[in-house]
């Protein structure tokens, strides 16, 4: 079984906690990993792009090539768009609706939501504002997180939340909860569509 996998978004949103808690669970539960930054991933406000192959096999590479992805997880819409050649015909976008217009020339929001609507399988919903209605305005990655979890199927979610556990310990219990909760209730958001 593999799941290849590219997070997305804008720096400063918090693609790198995503990667750090999907490679934690990875690397407990004995899956083989690699992952590759290829943007800029300390450029607050720049694009911001990794790659991350899970399998339970041996991975030669550690980029996704063209048409293999098997899910965009994105903290941005224009991002997650940006992405598309590498998506493979069956795979997934899982993506914040929310766009952050940090661009001049940033494309018309309508537009947009048509190009995303389009695509076969994507899963989208305002992380930002979910994450402001728990009171946790800074756990938006963790709902869009629990979102992309379903889609994860070589990870459960019990092993993406003990993963969370882990990486947030040294932060308190407090912040350790914040984000579990914001984690389960993208899951529930991502099972009720």
């Amino acid at each position: 079984m593999k799941k290849d996998i590219i997070l997305c978004g804008v720096g400063g949103q918090g693609i790198l906690s995503i990667a750090t808690i999907i490679g934690q669970a990875a690397t407990v539960s004995g899956i083989n990993l690699k992952q590759a930054e290829v943007h800029g991933m300390s450029q607050r406000g720049g694009d911001v792009q990794s790659n991350l192959r899970l399998s339970t096999e041996p991975i030669w590479s550690d980029l996704i090539p063209q048409g293999k992805a098997d899910l965009i997880i994105s903290m941005e819409p224009m991002e997650a768009l940006r992405y598309l050649p590498y998506l493979s015909p069956d795979g997934t976008i899982v993506t914040s609706s929310k766009p952050l217009v940090n661009i001049p020339n940033y494309p018309d929001e309508a537009a947009l939501m048509a190009e995303l609507d389009s695509m076969p399988s994507v899963v989208k919903l305002d992380i930002e504002n979910v994450a402001r209605e728990l009171g946790m305005p800074k756990a938006a990655n963790m709902v869009l997180l629990g979102m992309a979890a379903p889609f994860l199927d070589i990870l459960s979610v019990d092993q993406l939340r003990n993963a969370i556990s882990v990486i947030f310990a040294r932060k308190g219990e407090a912040v350790v909860e914040a984000n579990l909760k914001a984690f389960d209730r993208g899951v529930s958001e991502s099972q009720n569509r």
